[in-house]
């Protein structure tokens, strides 16, 4: 490839992840929330993963957990974020929606779109998973949908899915219709 192929295939990457983060932090705005009766950390459904997923499978995983780090750090400053500490910001925020940049492993691979949405979805659940048993664990309560005796993994498990298994079957669903479109 020249090097002025070199330099519109790079401007055009830019430029689509400009435009799915702009679309991710619009969609931010639109949202269900499911944590308000749960200990009051957050958490909502969403359509936000869904064009950083795209981007991240037709440009690849590295620009992928790019366009993820800046929309997480920008969610958190724009999209009323909350936290208990920087680490709460830079794990649930920055990290989380990086990881969701994992979709790109399977870059330009559209017919596997619902796998890759299961990959990311799934890689952030771990950073939220992680944060929670290691930052959030203090403030977990004592009682949880009904059960007592939570362990932190337990309690983290139940916590993150409530918010995450809804996100992950819209993701699939979503990616899944979008296939023919994206083969174009």
């Amino acid at each position: 490839m020249s090097q002025s192929g070199k330099t519109q295939s790079h401007t055009r990457c830019l430029t689509e992840g400009g435009i799915c983060v702009a679309l991710s932090i619009a969609l931010s705005y639109l949202k269900i929330p499911v944590m308000s009766g749960f200990g009051g950390f957050g958490g909502s459904i969403d359509f936000v993963m869904i064009p950083l997923i795209i981007f991240a499978v037709r440009w690849g995983l590295s620009w992928g957990i790019g366009a993820g780090l800046v929309f997480g750090t920008l969610k958190y400053f724009l999209a009323s974020g909350a936290s208990i500490s920087w680490v709460s910001i830079i794990f649930d925020y920055g990290v989380a929606y990086a990881f969701v940049g994992f979709a790109g492993l399977f870059k330009k691979k559209y017919v596997l779109l619902p796998v890759a949405a299961l990959v990311g979805c799934f890689a952030r659940f771990i950073i939220h998973f992680i944060s929670g048993i290691t930052v959030y664990a203090q403030y977990m309560p004592e009682e949880f949908m009904g059960f007592s005796g939570m362990t932190p993994v337990l309690y983290f498990t139940l916590y993150n899915g409530t918010y995450m298994l809804p996100n992950t079957v819209i993701a699939i669903a979503i990616c899944a219709m979008l296939i023919p479109v994206m083969k174009r």
